[in-house]
């Protein structure tokens, strides 16, 4: 099947006793045993439950892997990933990553004795000279938050496959993307996650998680740090998770057109100094996208010319929402330097460009005439 047709049939027909279309949610914790030594193959919730593993074999389906896992934020997902790493283990992670990926191996896993290189990812070169003999996973974001920059999947896995003393894993944040419009696990990537709060969902009305992985070993360790740590998926978000997952096709292909034309506009607005949106004919790495994507998404960033005018855009906004968060059919923006970005020192938000004057839009599916003229009056001086 298409890619189109794998979201809209995602849990299609669970339930084989009544033909339900939609999948039932199985508000329940626990499973009557039809005799001893016998199971439905389901026991306990947080070990299974029958809404969350549709959820999870359909974003498995969708990024062609293994096996899915559903947690309950995006967060719970990457904590379940750098679980399976041992003290003393060395990670290399894209410097310019969420604020939370930063913030929880700065301040959480650092305790456990988990060492972090911090590179540009989009360069090789910076790739290769932080690998150490205790390296055994690189963690990307392609295209990155807020800046866009974009990581050479196929050969960063060929330099992580090429590592003594062991391979190390490639692993891949596609929140930005989705796997509507790059699959990670495809391309060599280990292990792919999402914040499925933004495009998967996308509607701006659940908080999950989704790590998926192509190894089934790889997904036995994984499932077992699901399954004993317990941070899952409950199953009125599994249903409304999948229930956003059937709309994912068409959602992405408004979301990349208005975003494109955002981008294109802005970068003739005489306040605006710096445009960062894959689509761009300039952009750094666009012909690397283009041969690992088969599109650009909805997100982009641009700096103004003087800082005092984010302050302004914030409020004058009418259409676009300022809002944390992102993927949603609605337009949001965000100020990454207060807001997603805050926990990242002060002097490596400047050095990376996460400035004052940066602003970051999430574009939804609005009339993009709107959105550009929202725009256009808060940025008016």
């Amino acid at each position: 099947m298409k890619f189109a047709t794998k979201a809209v049939h995602a849990g299609l027909v669970t339930d084989k006793t009544t033909g339900a279309i939609s999948t039932p949610i199985y508000q329940t914790t626990t499973f009557r045993h039809p005799e001893l030594g016998r199971s439905t193959g389901y026991d306990y919730s947080r070990t299974q439950n029958p809404t969350r593993k549709a959820a999870e074999e359909a974003v498995a389906a969708l990024e062609e892997g293994h096996a899915g896992f559903a947690f309950a934020s995006g967060m719970a997902a990457i904590s379940a990933i750098l679980m399976l790493y041992q003290p003393g283990d060395h990670l290399i992670i894209t410097e310019d990553c969420y604020g939370g990926t930063y913030r929880i191996m700065d301040k959480i896993f650092s305790q456990f004795g988990l060492t972090v290189t911090f590179v540009d990812t989009s360069s090789l070169e910076e790739v290769r000279q932080a690998l150490q003999p205790a390296t055994k996973a690189i963690l990307l974001e392609t295209p990155t938050n807020p800046l866009m920059k974009i990581a050479d999947i196929r050969a960063i896995t060929a330099i992580a496959r090429q590592h003594t003393p062991q391979p190390v894993h490639v692993i891949v944040d596609n929140t930005f993307l989705s796997p509507y419009f790059q699959q990670p696990l495809t391309l060599g990537a280990d292990i792919v996650f999402h914040s499925g709060t933004k495009y998967l969902s996308g509607h701006n009305d659940v908080v999950c998680g989704l790590v998926v992985a192509g190894d089934p070993a790889l997904c036995e360790k994984i499932g077992f740090i699901q399954n004993a740590t317990g941070a899952i998926l409950g199953p009125q978000d599994s249903w409304l998770l999948l229930r956003g997952i059937k709309t994912l096709a068409i959602r992405s292909r408004q979301h990349e057109k208005n975003a494109q034309a955002v981008a294109e506009w802005l970068t003739t607005h005489p306040s605006v100094t710096k445009v960062y949106y894959p689509g761009l004919a300039n952009h750094p790495g666009k012909e690397i996208q283009a041969a690992q994507a088969s599109g650009y998404g909805g997100m982009l960033s641009f700096t103004v010319d003087h800082p005092r005018l984010p302050a302004q855009v914030l409020r004058k906004v009418k259409v676009l929402q300022f809002a944390e968060s992102l993927g949603g059919v609605e337009s949001l923006i965000t100020f990454p330097a207060v807001q997603t970005h805050a926990d990242i020192p002060a002097d490596i938000r400047e050095r990376l460009g996460i400035s004052d004057c940066l602003l970051r839009l999430s574009v939804g599916i609005e009339d993009v005439e709107d959105i550009i003229a929202d725009l256009a009056q808060a940025l008016e001086q």
